[in-house]
Parts: C-alpha cells; structure tokens; sequence
C-alpha cells in the first residue's frame, strides 16, 4: 500500500501536519495534536521537527 505524507487542508489548525499524519495513518487528529504538544513542550529538537515537517510536507488532503 502507497500512503504518501501529505499536509491536511481542511483539518488544520496551524500547519495542516498533524491532521496529515493523522489522516495517511487513520488516527484520531486531536491525538497526533496532543503528542506533538508533548513533544513541543519537552526538552529537544520538538519544534524543529515539527518546523521542517511543516516546510517539506507538500499540501493535500
């Protein structure tokens, strides 16, 4: 099976990347929201995970 990552248009709220995450792995978007706020608010390299993420993903769903 071919998922391709891709940036969600319509379930976003910042970048589109976790709704995009959410939707190629058929997971609920307010859980990928709510690890991806954890990791932000750790110590480490979160934000800029999330930063390029958000640069190289293109825009689909």
């Amino acid at each position: 099976m071919n998922r391709e990552l891709k940036r969600s248009a319509s379930d976003r709220y910042l970048g589109g990347v976790c709704g995009g995450i959410a939707h190629t792995y058929g997971l609920d978007p307010t859980l990928v929201r709510v690890l991806a706020l954890l990791l932000l608010l750790l110590p480490g390299p979160g934000f800029l995970i999330y930063l390029v993420m958000w640069l190289i993903m293109p825009l689909g769903y």
